[in-house]
């Protein structure tokens, strides 16, 4: 990935949800309290996004060589010394180590990674019963845990979709990663993007979003989320698609998610797209095998600095990135190690994160973004185009025997770590609400 190739895009939602207060609201405050939409259950969303993934073939390998036809100033390494494929014996023993480990992100599929072969199909250089059983492991190991892209088709050459052949031309005009995307339609990307889907639909493989790989549509941003919109939506009918692109390392820089191209909202269709923010570099391994990782770039030693603690004490979601070439780092397990040691950093610090996937994120950022909250006399009134979990909520007032209106009441915790659907924590000055969020009108009780 080329990290200067980051841009901001415009949302078309506000920054918090909407809530209109009414002056006869029934709290004992000297005041009208308000309402804001906090974090899932109060705690701090983290997530890992894994890029340059796919089934068997390290990407590095027989990408680079394709990459240096075009640029062969750029890329001088020897490709030939990396090794031609990530075995599935260390995806099994990430997948392992993550679930033990509460670990969520997401795991990008190139379809057709590096022209090489069809992962819906077959990869020469390995036989048909690797490929499938390559597949059936990120299935069973990767899926529960981690939302599955299809990062474009190849990675590199641009795909003719009407014959499936790579264009001829090996220059930036035929490149994912370059100049092909840049001025297409938001039509022409999705027909290109729908491509991609369908044939991780073949392999079993569904999505909710997809990544970009390289420079992809950076400069024609507002046209990528509106293919997103239309391909994700059209080949495997996600209510909420989403998409990484962005992200930003520096420091004070917001990395929240964005809600985008919200229409519909008051009837039975609401749409939207979300835009997922990186907030660090890949600092783990690269993709490429040239530079090892710093675990002190993602939290210091002392536990003191970094860039997760700037992002997780902003209250944004702190979500890394990464290449899975330089997490196997040319089998030595390098980027691995350092995943391995910034969670372990992490955890000594906090004890208030919640690893999420992408799709968890994009979820709950468009309900917090889109969710119309009215406040009258004891209760709160919600009215939510889409369904959230841990929606949690913040009432600067202290109440009594909050429920939900016709259901089942909340029961109060001590501590705003314990917060979990159906509780809440209350002292002098606030109560915090933690419930799942209902498509439509709910109403709770106070």
């Amino acid at each position: 990935m080329n990290y200067n190739r980051r841009t901001f895009i415009k949302t078309t939602a506000t920054g918090s949800a909407a809530v209109v207060l009414s002056p006869q609201l029934g709290f004992s405050a000297a005041k009208s309290p308000s309402v804001k939409v906090l974090n899932p259950r109060n705690r701090a969303p983290v997530s890992l996004i894994i890029d340059d993934s796919t089934t068997l073939v390290n990407l590095a390998h027989f990408g680079i060589p394709q990459f240096a036809e075009v640029f062969p100033d750029n890329y001088k390494q020897d490709w030939r010394k990396l090794p031609r494929e990530i075995p599935d014996s260390f995806v099994r023993e990430f997948a392992e180590w993550s679930e033990d480990n509460g670990i969520k992100g997401k795991y990008s599929i190139v379809p057709y990674p590096a022209c090489t072969g069809w992962v819906n199909r077959f990869i020469p250089g390995w036989t048909e019963r690797e490929l499938k059983e390559s597949l059936n492991l990120v299935r069973e190991m990767i899926m529960p845990n981690w939302d599955i892209h299809p990062e474009m088709i190849s990675h590199t050459r641009v795909i003719d979709i009407k014959t499936g052949r790579p264009f001829e031309q090996a220059t930036p005009d035929f490149m994912e990663n370059w100049e092909w995307s840049q001025n297409k339609s938001a039509d022409e990307l999705a027909a290109y993007q729908s491509y991609a889907l369908n044939i991780l639909k073949d392999a079993g493989l569904p999505c909710e979003g997809i990544t970009t790989p390289g420079g992809y549509a950076g400069q024609n941003q507002d046209n990528l989320a509106l293919a997103t919109l239309e391909s994700v939506r059209d080949v495997f009918g996600a209510e909420i698609p989403h998409y990484f692109r962005n992200l930003y390392t520096e420091k004070g820089k917001s990395v929240a998610p964005e809600v985008l191209h919200a229409s519909g909202l008051d009837g039975p269709n609401p749409k939207c797209v979300v835009s997922i923010n990186g907030c660090t570099g890949d600092w783990f391994g690269g993709w490429d095998g040239l530079n090892r990782g710093d675990a002190n770039k993602f939290i210091t030693s002392d536990l003191q600095t970094g860039r997760m603690v700037d992002v997780i004490e902003s209250k944004e979601p702190a979500i890394m990135v990464c290449h899975w070439p330089g997490i196997y780092y040319n089998g030595e397990k390098v980027g691995f190690n350092i995943f391995k040691e910034v969670v372990n950093r992490l955890n000594q610090k906090y004890d208030h994160l919640i690893w999420m996937k992408l799709s968890d994120i994009s979820r709950y950022w468009a309900a917090k973004e889109l969710t119309v909250i009215n406040v009258s006399k004891n209760s709160i009134h919600l009215k939510a185009p889409f369904a959230s979990p841990d929606f949690t909520i913040k009432v600067d007032a202290k109440t009594k025997n909050p429920g939900i209106k016709n259901g089942i009441p909340f029961n109060e915790v001590q501590k705003k770590t314990d917060l979990k659907p159906n509780t809440f924590y209350t002292n002098k000055t606030e109560t915090i609400l933690c419930f799942d969020l209902k498509k439509g009108e709910m109403e709770i009780e106070i």
